[in-house]
């Protein structure tokens, strides 16, 4: 949509994600992204952390299923989504602004790790379900 805050954001998972289910059966996942800024310094030679910026990201249904069972607590990850910020009243009524990450895509960094993926696909219509299935990936095949 036009006019919204896209962010990509590079960082750690603080947690593995937590994965809860609506009233409705719709999954959501939760999970933070740590990120700390570093520079070089000349002087010193050597590099220095800047301040830890932690960010609280959500994404739902099946895409919130793949991630929880995918990524764990210090997964280094590579996210990208919409900044959203809401208000709540806290119990003991003071107001609270809070600035949060839709997000749209998220993957492990391979800068120090390697994946293996397992592409999945769609029930089958018949089925009357929503859930994917892990549908195998053959070598030398074409990825799409």
């Amino acid at each position: 949509m036009a006019g919204e805050t896209t962010v990509t954001v590079v960082g750690n998972l603080t947690t593995d994600p937590e994965l809860r289910f609506t009233p409705a059966g719709a999954a959501v996942a939760n999970f933070t992204v740590a990120s700390t800024p570093r520079t070089f310094d000349r002087e010193s030679g050597a590099w220095r952390d800047g301040e830890p910026m932690f960010l609280r990201c959500s994404l739902w249904r099946q895409y919130a299923e793949n991630v929880a069972e995918s990524l764990g607590r210090g997964a280094r990850v590579v996210v990208h989504g919409r900044l959203r910020q809401r208000s709540y009243d806290t119990k003991e009524g003071e107001k609270r602004t809070v600035t949060e990450l839709e997000v749209d895509e998220i993957g492990p960094s391979l800068r120090y790790a390697t994946a293996k993926v397992t592409k999945v696909s769609r029930a089958s219509v018949g089925e009357g379900s929503s859930s994917w299935t892990p549908e195998p990936v053959v070598a030398g095949a074409p990825p799409f």
